[in-house]
């Protein structure tokens, strides 16, 4: 179950934050949570960005806003710039080849749910009209054994649907 969090707007332009009915206070003593600290907030209540939490505005004049804030994926430490051999450095960036793509589709999913790609190297959305199409790096099929073309999968994550398409 997501955290809830509930930050209510004083007629000061204070906030006043619980989570999960607790109250959450401002990192400093004598300090309060404002507008104008509303990131640094939400970089504590979901431990920057690293849990998904519910957040619940509550405005002085009864308006209500709500939203989801996901957490994202842990970003990899970066290489240093002196190691050639290690992928994203100056000198690997330089010599790297143009991605070769290899388009995979698939219809029978709900507009706009997310789908997961397997070989999951990728995820991709349902058009409007519940389509997905995903663009993949030819280079992320290195795994695939070479005997034989792989597969992709695209899975539906609300609809369940499941497309299997055989890549070159």
């Amino acid at each position: 179950m997501l955290p809830h969090v509930v930050i209510a707007v004083t007629e000061s332009g204070a906030l006043d934050v619980t989570v999960d009915g607790t109250a959450f206070p401002p990192p400093a003593a004598g300090s309060e949570w404002t507008r104008g600290t509303f990131g640094p907030l939400l970089d504590a209540v979901t431990k920057d960005r690293t849990i998904a939490v519910r957040i619940e505005v509550r405005e002085v004049d009864g308006t209500v806003f709500t939203d989801l804030i996901r957490a994202r994926k842990p970003t990899p430490p970066q290489p240093t710039d002196d190691d050639p051999a290690m992928p994203g450095t100056r000198r690997a960036r330089r010599t790297k080849q143009p991605p070769v793509l290899v388009e995979v589709t698939g219809e029978g999913f709900v507009p706009g749910e997310d789908i997961a790609v397997a070989v999951i190297v990728s995820r991709t959305d349902a058009t409007g009209t519940g389509a997905a199409r995903a663009l993949l790096d030819k280079h992320q099929l290195d795994s695939v054994p070479p005997e034989g073309p792989g597969e992709v999968v695209l899975y539906g994550r609300i609809s369940g649907t499941i497309v299997v398409r055989r890549v070159p």
